[in-house]
């Protein structure tokens, strides 16, 4: 048997066995690679020592901010949001690709029907006198014909094409939880952001008229000789820069209202009337359940999406490599042809035909191995992918669990120098009353107290704002609002 034969019936060998059995070529998808085993085996985060590492942490995590508003423009913006709205609408896309790509494994089918109308001479032998004459002639032919072809999946590269459909799907849907966990952490970030700058409006209107007593009685000291020149104007330089900050801060109110009502598919200026009255800042629970790091990696959404990823680039690979052997068609055909439409489905006018149609391009100057290694390629980035991906996820949750940790004990000794300013106010008005101190003692100490509470209130806003980006590290938010 010379070499050349050998070469030629090694793959009639292997189609004539595939006919038989039937395979799949290419890597079955057997999982992702193990990343980070320490922490997927961990019974707590590192940085979880302010929380309750062994909690179940709630889905629905702004509800602990006892906001209703908050929960309110939350429900709005999933409702309507424009960016949930395409992310939706891509999902529609992969569903219908899958459809597609498991319809392509089954026989495609077709017909066609005509009718042909021919008026002349006629042209056959036999027709007697009207031949010889010449006479006009009207033809009528109705046609009507049934296809099919079917390529036979020998080697699974329609099957791997499904599979891979199959996964892109999934990291779709898995795309779109994570945009509906961003949104939601975006809607109460903006909302904190909000109520803080409308407290510190206050606060700073509180300052400014505090500062223009203070101006007032400095005034009225500098007339009776115990105050300068200087002591005014420095006091009216305070003022002019408190009543200068009053000015950003409202403009900067406003652009939170713009960016709520965008958030929650609204026209700008459509929440001013709502949000316009001061509300409360939300504060988070004196104690966040935020379970382990394994939890973590199975629910954040970007993990899924690049794990299915890595799927639908394997299924690529498996595709790549049918394209090595031949491909089957069976073709199948039957017509019909009648001068009358009424006897147009006669057996006598029938014909049909049947054949199996081979396609193989054993010589294809390596296209198809480069296209195999082209696949391969992609697989092995997104293997990476999902590397960078899982380690940015627990990077994210370490230091969100860290920041948060810290804010509070922030929070703590700020609320302590709250606490005495607000002795020190007491002290000072007592003081007042006993005559061993004036009036303006008491204003600068009443505005020692405002610096203090603002100094509070950034604190816990930065706390809340904290709370928020933990549990968008912890991927909460998507398992309450599944849309099939």
């Amino acid at each position: 048997m010379t070499r050349l034969t050998r070469r030629l019936l090694a793959p009639s060998l292997l189609i004539s066995g595939a006919l038989l059995s039937g395979c799949v070529v290419g890597p079955d998808y057997k999982g992702p690679p193990i990343v980070a085993a320490n922490a997927a085996s961990a019974l707590a985060f590192h940085r979880a020592d302010a929380t309750e590492p062994n909690g179940q942490p709630p889905a629905q995590w702004w509800a602990l901010l006892g906001d209703a508003e908050l929960s309110r423009l939350i429900d709005a913006a999933l409702a309507a949001s424009p960016d949930l709205g395409a992310a939706r609408a891509r999902i529609v896309q992969s569903r219908a690709g899958l459809k597609s790509a498991r319809a392509d494994r089954l026989p495609t089918t077709g017909s066609t029907a005509a009718y042909l109308r021919s008026k002349g001479l006629t042209s056959f032998i036999g027709a007697g006198q009207a031949a010889a004459a010449g006479a006009p002639s009207t033809v009528e032919i109705y046609t009507a014909d049934f296809d099919a072809t079917w390529e036979i999946d020998l080697f699974g590269g329609k099957t791997r094409a499904a599979e891979g459909a199959k996964a892109q799907a999934d990291a779709t849907r898995a795309a779109y939880d994570g945009v509906q966990v961003s949104l939601e952490a975006e809607v109460a970030q903006a909302y904190v952001t909000l109520r803080q700058l409308q407290q510190r409006l206050e606060l700073s209107r509180r300052n400014a008229e505090i500062e223009r007593r203070m101006l007032d009685l400095t005034r009225q000291r500098r007339a009776g000789g115990t105050a300068s020149d200087l002591d005014v104007e420095q006091l009216n330089n305070q003022l002019q820069s408190t009543e200068a900050d009053l000015v950003p801060l409202a403009a900067r109110i406003t652009e939170q209202f713009d960016r709520l009502a965008v958030l929650t598919g609204r026209e700008p200026g459509a929440l001013d009337a709502e949000l316009a009255p001061l509300g409360v800042l939300p504060t988070p629970p004196a104690t966040v359940a935020v379970g382990d790091p394994a939890a973590l990696l199975r629910r954040r959404p970007d993990v899924r999406q690049a794990e299915r990823q890595l799927q639908q680039y394997n299924a690529v690979i498996g595709q790549r490599t049918a394209d090595l052997f031949p491909k089957v068609t069976l073709l199948g055909s039957i017509g019909y042809t009648a001068p009358q439409l009424s006897h147009l489905f006669d057996n006598a006018n029938q014909t049909s035909a049947a054949a199996p149609f081979l396609q193989w391009t054993p010589f294809d100057f390596g296209r198809t191995r480069a296209k195999i290694a082209e696949a391969r390629g992609a697989y092995e980035e997104a293997i990476a992918n999902y590397r960078r991906t899982v380690l940015s996820a627990l990077q994210d949750a370490e230091t969100s669990l860290s920041r948060y940790g810290r804010q509070r004990d922030s929070l703590t000794g700020l609320l302590r120098v709250e606490a005495s300013a607000d002795r020190s106010a007491s002290l000072q008005a007592l003081r007042e009353k006993g005559g061993t101190a004036t009036t303006i003692d008491v204003l600068d100490t009443e505005l020692r107290r405002a610096q203090a509470q603002q100094g509070v209130l950034d604190a816990q806003a930065q706390l809340t704002q904290d709370y928020i980006a933990l549990q968008k590290s912890l991927g909460l938010g998507w398992s309450q609002f599944v849309t099939e």
